[in-house]
């Protein structure tokens, strides 16, 4: 670790075969970026948006043609809870605006139109993400537990700055996701390992760890992709699979903790699984989580050392 800490993030080198990139004191596998070109913005900035509908809540993914009603929609909404979804969806289509004009862009100057950086529709495409991402607070992930800041931004940040420069912008929050995840494994072994009810779940939770931290750091156009989802899958299902040890005579309050002890593992998996696909942090809800673990192991370890009746101290004994 202290050889670690010297090395400058960005540093590049081969380990074991496979170029790596490192920052915040991981190695990333590490991919050549794309061309700085108006092609490449396009292809990078229509997959992010495709990412970004596949992680946030659904019914917001409005087509561009429709912003003007969805910011109608939005603008006279009263209800708080209603403008909230009605502005997730201008959001929504918002960017699907921007994509849509980059995307033309592109292809007048594939016909040999040269497309300035300041002209109209170049603005107005900024402009779009601009607002989607001001927007983007109101929408939630899927999960129903927060937002992901991060995936409106990413966008934006496609549009504006070069390429290579918004690859290294990845690296750092990939470092940022894996430091999260190792934190929530090293959670909950810690918690499950107060009960005996759990014995065996820490090689489950590190495996499942180990591997989704690689899942993380693989993109999808990886020949390594089939072998590392199908991997990530079954050390998931394992995990889930995880069944506590309970013997005929376990009293209920044993059996209701022993249920609330899976139910929690299975929220750490989820989560787990949340932060490595969309391959940014979840704030929020990990900190959540770890309050409901700090919150278990304190019941499972008063279960275990049941406070003394008055009989077993000699308490309560009439005097001769």
């Amino acid at each position: 670790m202290a050889m670690e800490e010297c090395i400058p993030d960005g540093t590049v080198a081969i380990i074991d075969g496979v170029r790596r990139i490192y920052y915040d004191g991981y190695w990333l596998k590490a991919y050549e970026p794309p061309a700085d070109t108006l092609d490449a913005k396009k292809r990078l900035i229509q997959a992010l948006t495709r990412r970004l509908f596949n992680h946030v809540e659904h019914g917001i993914n409005i087509p561009g043609k429709r912003l003007d009603d969805a910011r109608r929609a939005y603008e006279t909404e009263e209800d708080p809870a209603r403008k909230r979804v009605k502005g997730a969806m201008y959001a929504g289509a918002l960017f699907n605006r921007a994509t849509d004009i980059f995307t033309k862009l592109v292809e007048l100057q594939e016909l040999g139109i040269e497309i300035a950086t300041d002209n109209p529709l170049m603005r107005e495409c900024g402009g779009c993400l601009q607002e989607a991402l001001k927007l983007g607070r109101l929408v939630l992930h899927r999960s129903g537990d927060e937002g992901i800041d991060e995936l409106w931004g990413e966008p934006f940040r496609a549009f504006s700055i070069p390429v290579e420069a918004f690859y290294e912008s990845r690296y750092i929050k990939i470092a940022q996701a894996l430091r999260e995840v190792d934190r929530i494994a090293a959670v909950m072994a810690a918690t499950f390992a107060t009960t005996p009810l759990f014995r065996g779940v820490e090689p489950l939770v590190f495996d499942f760890a180990r591997i989704a931290k690689i899942k993380c750091e693989t993109l999808r156009t990886d020949p390594d992709i089939f072998d590392v989802w199908a991997e990530f899958v079954t050390a998931s299902e394992r995990l889930a699979a995880l069944s506590p040890t309970l013997g005929p005579g376990t009293d209920e309050g044993t059996r209701q903790l022993a249920a609330d002890g899976l139910h929690l593992i299975l929220q750490g998996r989820n989560l787990v699984t949340d932060i490595i696909r969309a391959r940014v942090t979840m704030p929020k809800s990990a900190r959540e989580f770890v309050e409901r673990c700090e919150t278990f192991a304190a019941r499972a370890q008063a279960a275990s050392h049941p406070p003394l009746a008055a009989a077993d101290v000699g308490l309560g004994e009439t005097r001769a």
